[in-house]
């Protein structure tokens, strides 16, 4: 009989249909690490819509020595706290451990579930063997454990971080047992099967806002060229991909650690798109643009941020507004579609801000009116839930509702799960927002997208699009953004795909 540590993976539900489901790269990852020490299996809640039952239909009908399950906050939240809850009612003896941003961010809210014995901090790859291995002796002992978080009676136990690491398990990752993964090759934009891929891991810079600061600390790791060839390779020979999305935090870094990975990618001319940063790509030599238009990048999606200079200062993004403007024409002449991301109602000077960004985002579309723009509130991390390095040198600013009473962010999983904090989490809406200002933002983004309807929209027939943009010209011309109520009837019928919401 083999008794080596089996472990049942999940990832909880958040797409809205299993054909907007993407590899869940997490657990593949975790998966080939896990079994080089034991065995493990997947169950995928954006395939498998009836999560629980196919978790308990599982757990029935083969031996775990623990649950793993990842969770990013927003929607994700509310399924994993179902899929745990039958966990723990119909096994309670089983080991529930959370993985993933959620728990690395808000750790003593994990833990303060019932049904989350254990969570992890940041990678896994690592920690949860060691867990898995201790809890298999008579007297556990955890206190080692990098990343680890646990509760030792009435109190939570927080080991010290894990130093960041990549890990090459020697072969492509184990996509069998997600069933057949060719499920998972999604018609986009790029191409008829579109792949999703992580290459580098972590992001070397530090926004306060950003919850990747948080889980990785700043630091970054680039794979061997070797490496991205062997898995590019099978991802287009191997399981047919025509197209890649990049997942990488940031994926251009510095260029003389890009090169190689260009050429890789050149050879393959997969059409793919990406995360990247304003200075990153103005920093790029003409050499490296050859490689970067013989690979075929179509679209890289750019944090802009702000117009202002001060808040990307505060905020450490590391970038300035004229970096913006000057990205957004070297796109252009190289054929590259730039989508930006704004942050708009920050809580200091939230109207004056907001408008402001407005018309950024009308000079930009003038110097290239291909520009792909998303926009999001600004609602930062609490303090708590920042890298502890963040947290001792730059305290967070307190943070007031519209009555000037102190935010209090919620104590646990289920409170997360109410409509205003999944809202939060997903940048959506925050507390001190007037129902004027949310109006006015709302109405902006609907004459915006119905003007410039996105390229990554393959459902909208084109007659659609183009119908709604004349109908949106006039208010876009005159700054007429108030109650759009016809864009937003036109809406209802032809349903404009949203970036910000259904990304590629």
């Amino acid at each position: 009989m083999n008794n080596s540590p089996r472990t049942l993976l999940i990832n909880p539900t958040i797409t809205s249909r299993a054909s907007n489901a993407r590899f869940p790269l997490a657990l593949l990852h975790l998966s080939a690490a896990l079994d080089k020490h034991g065995s493990s299996k997947i169950i995928d809640g954006n395939v498998d819509r009836d999560l629980v039952n196919a978790t308990l239909r599982t757990m029935e009908q083969d031996r775990f020595d623990a649950v793993g399950v990842t969770v990013m906050g927003g929607p994700q939240v509310a399924p994993a706290i179902e899929v745990s809850k039958a966990v723990r009612e119909h096994f309670p003896d089983m080991p529930i451990v959370w993985g993933g941003y959620f728990p690395t961010l808000h750790t003593n809210t994990a833990l303060a579930a019932p049904y989350v014995d254990y969570a992890i901090r940041g990678q896994g790859e690592e920690s949860l063997p060691e867990l898995l291995n201790a809890l298999r002796t008579p007297e556990p002992t955890l206190a080692d454990i990098g990343g680890l978080s646990w509760k030792n009676g009435d109190s939570i136990v927080h080991n010290p971080n894990r130093h960041f690491s990549v890990h090459d398990h020697g072969a492509v990752l184990p996509y069998d047992k997600l069933g057949d993964p060719r499920r998972y090759l999604a018609r986009t934009y790029l191409g008829r099967r579109t792949a999703a891929h992580q290459a580098t891991i972590g992001c070397r810079f530090r926004c306060t806002f950003c919850g990747v600061a948080a889980m990785f600390g700043g630091k970054t790791l680039l794979p061997a060229a070797e490496r991205l060839e062997r898995d590019l390779s099978y991802l287009k020979y191997g399981l047919g991909a025509d197209s890649i999305l990049y997942f990488d935090n940031n994926f251009f870094d510095r260029e003389e650690d890009m090169v190689p990975l260009l050429e890789v990618m050149a050879k393959m001319e997969m059409p793919w798109w990406c995360f990247a940063r304003a200075d990153a790509l103005l920093r790029l030599s003409e050499s490296s643009w050859k490689l970067v238009r013989k690979s075929r990048l179509k679209m890289a999606y750019i944090g802009a941020e702000s117009p202002s200079s001060q808040m990307l200062k505060e905020i450490r993004k590391g970038t300035r507004p004229d970096q913006t403007y000057q990205v957004v024409e070297l796109c252009r002449r190289h054929g590259v579609i730039p989508e930006l991301s704004f942050m708009v109602a920050p809580p200091e000077n939230t109207e004056e801000e907001t408008e402001h960004t407005f018309e950024f985002i009308r000079e930009l579309k003038r110097i290239n009116p291909e520009t792909e723009v998303v926009v999001y509130v600004y609602t930062p991390l609490p303090d708590y839930a920042r890298h502890e390095k963040d947290r001792a040198k730059r305290p967070a600013t307190p943070l007031h509702d519209l009555h000037g009473e102190p935010i209090v962010f919620p104590k646990t999983p289920e409170e997360w799960t109410q409509k205003q904090w999944v809202d939060y989490a997903c940048h959506m809406d925050a507390p001190w927002l007037t129902d004027k200002l949310r109006q006015r933002i709302h109405d902006f983004v609907t004459v915006l997208r119905c003007r410039f309807p996105t390229v990554q929209d393959m459902r909208s027939p084109p007659w659609a699009k183009r119908s709604l943009s004349a109908m949106a010209t006039w208010r876009y011309r005159y700054r007429r953004y108030d109650r759009p109520w016809e864009l937003d009837l036109a809406n209802r019928l032809v349903q404009l795909r949203m970036p910000q919401v259904s990304g590629l």
